[in-house]
């Protein structure tokens, strides 16, 4: 295997993202020992850490806020996004935030490495990452990818991949580090990109094709999606200080009222897409306008219809990512982890009281009847 790494474009993205943060804090929202207290308005003050920029892949969380749904529960949420500079679940072991979102195998890294921070609600209950190269590569499976210039962006985001290649048996290829964007396969410097179903993929079918002067189709291109190959981990969770949990009652309440309008704002995402991308729009993000309803679609593909109710983590799919965490090996040989997360990774004690407190006023939190919006893109995304 080889190593390619382009890291000037992945660089620069991260730093234009940190630029869009300017004004931003992490620790406005807490109090200095990172517990929450009593506002003059006698609305409990909550930070929530995102694990990137203002977009609708946290569209629930916004619609929670511009509905009043945080306010219905007593707690004035600030929501506080990243750009690749801040990592969610070290701001919430370090008490600058009440919950984070991350996905659960970056996570899982971070408790083993001493972080005490307990998965509390599972949001996305299907992985949003692809492979996608074009429909002329001869790139149609994970064995195919043998020989080939593999696209990631690193920081964790790369563990389905190995654990595809992993499974497929390939250890020939050249990886390279791709921007946070799909130049690289446009360009051919990639021969197999990555991307999520709600960001990078879109940037691609809102792509001019210079050879018909329309945009990309998706018949151009094929998709290696890693549910289907038997390897997808769990992603965009909410988290818990451990030790707040285990001690503080008011914050053991705070975190089933955070859940519970969190989960109502996911359902107004559901059955209003279009005004959801419109409160994310207004809430600072600079996605353009189709781009924006194609992401709120696509994440709510990920959540809806939900197994056993939007927050429950279910069991089969934590033990698949714990084991995938255990055995996938990446270009140097190392794991995510190397020994069984502990028991406080994870618990459902408070989503289970969120959802039955939700049942009883009527709020659907399976969507057994969800139909996905067709979305047409524009050129750009606008």
């Amino acid at each position: 295997m080889r190593t390619t790494t382009h890291r000037g474009a992945a660089v620069a993205a991260v730093a234009a993202a940190g630029l869009l943060l300017t004004g931003c804090s992490s620790t406005d929202g807490a109090q200095a020992d990172g517990g929450p207290s009593a506002a003059a308005d006698d609305l409990t003050p909550v930070t929530l850490q995102l694990q990137w920029l203002t977009q609708a892949q946290f569209a629930g969380y916004y619609a929670a806020l511009d509905q009043g749904y945080y306010a219905d529960e007593g707690l004035d949420v600030e929501i506080v996004p990243s750009g690749g500079d801040v990592v969610p679940q070290d701001a919430l072991a370090a008490g600058e935030a009440d919950y984070a979102i991350a996905w659960v195998p970056k996570v899982l890294g971070s408790i083993e490495q001493g972080a005490q921070v307990t998965h509390v609600g599972q949001v996305f209950e299907r992985s949003a990452t692809l492979q996608v190269a074009f429909a002329d590569s001869g790139v149609a499976s994970p064995a195919d990818l043998a020989g080939k210039k593999i696209g990631s962006w690193g920081y964790g985001n790369e563990w389905e991949l190995f654990a595809g290649l992993n499974k497929a048996g390939v250890d020939d290829f050249e990886l390279v580090t791709q921007a946070f964007d799909m130049l690289g396969l446009l360009s051919g410097d990639i021969d197999a990109a990555q991307a999520m179903t709600y960001n990078e993929y879109a940037q691609l079918l809102e792509t001019v094709d210079p050879d018909t002067g329309e945009l990309y189709q998706p018949e151009d291109f094929t998709v290696i999606d890693w549910n289907d190959e038997g390897v997808a981990m769990l992603q965009d969770a909410i988290w818990a200080d451990s030790q707040r949990l285990a001690d503080d009652e008011v914050y053991q309440d705070t975190t089933v009222k955070f859940l519970k309008a969190s989960i109502k704002g996911w359902a107004y995402a559901r059955d209003n897409p279009q005004e959801a991308a419109d409160i994310v729009t207004a809430a600072g993000s600079t996605l353009g306008t189709s781009h924006q309803l194609w992401m709120t679609n696509e994440v709510n593909k990920l959540i809806w219809p939900s197994t056993g109710g939007i927050g429950l983590v279910d069991p089969e799919a934590w033990d698949r990512t714990v084991a995938l965490a255990l055995d996938t090996h990446n270009e140097t040989g190392a794991t995510i982890i190397t020994q069984e997360p502990p028991g406080t990774a994870y618990t459902t004690e408070y989503v289970e009281q969120a959802l039955a407190e939700l049942a009883d006023e009527g709020v659907d939190t399976s969507g057994a009847d969800f139909e996905p919006i067709d979305v047409e893109l524009a050129e750009g995304g606008n």
